[in-house]
């Protein structure tokens, strides 16, 4: 649970909360067994949002993980519209796989297995929409890559902003002191970037939005 909120207030909100995909409620129950991280619920119901609201076309994920996002973003696709995600681990790429296929929307995702930083600069078309949540070490770089293939008004989405709430407290646990000094270089960064309008918001454990000018 993100530490960015009151714990009463989340709660409240989860109570609130009326899911009833059985694979998405199954993909969340085995994420937190087997301690994988995905997108917190009520980022990806964000997420979700803005797809809905946004429709595109063309959408790139940058790591897969077990696929949580990626099907709950492919759910809300019209038509042709299709979703390329990238994913380095072996181990995910195949929980990934397994748990599309039970989707039904194997159709319309297409699984890019390997370095991120080296398939985005191979790939030769734009997106309308990209999802960020990779290894943190890279952000500065992957996000770079990414604004290239997003197109003119495209939206670009990115977690973990706030990281567990590190981002805002003056004791950090030294397990955690370097990897918050890469997300606090980050998103300085990112507000800064003049490519695009760009927003942290405190929704799960911190999202980013920008928008290409």
């Amino acid at each position: 649970m993100s530490s960015i909120h009151y714990k009463s207030q989340l709660d409240y909100l989860k109570n609130l909360r009326n899911e009833t995909d059985d694979l998405i409620l199954a993909m969340e129950s085995f994420a937190i067994k087997n301690k994988i991280p995905i997108l917190d619920w009520n980022s990806v119901e964000l997420l979700e949002n803005l797809v809905i609201l946004y429709s595109p076309k063309r959408v790139l994920e940058i790591g897969t993980a077990i696929g949580y996002s990626t099907i709950r973003i492919v759910k809300h696709l019209k038509n042709k519209a299709i979703i390329d995600t990238i994913e380095l681990s072996k181990d995910n790429i195949k929980l990934a796989k397994e748990f599309i296929l039970k989707s039904k929307f194997n159709d319309k995702i297409r699984i890019f297995e390997g370095d991120a930083l080296k398939i985005i600069p191979k790939i030769k078309y734009k997106y309308d929409f990209i999802f960020l949540d990779a290894d943190k070490q890279y952000y500065v770089e992957l996000f770079d890559l990414a604004i290239r293939k997003l197109k003119k008004g495209g939206v670009i989405f990115i977690d973990n902003l706030m990281w567990k709430g590190y981002l805002a407290v003056k004791r950090i646990p030294p397990k955690y002191q370097n990897s918050t000094k890469i997300i606090e270089n980050f998103n300085k960064y990112f507000i800064n970037h003049k490519s695009i309008k760009s927003n942290i918001f405190p929704i799960g454990d911190g999202i980013g939005i920008g928008i290409k000018r």
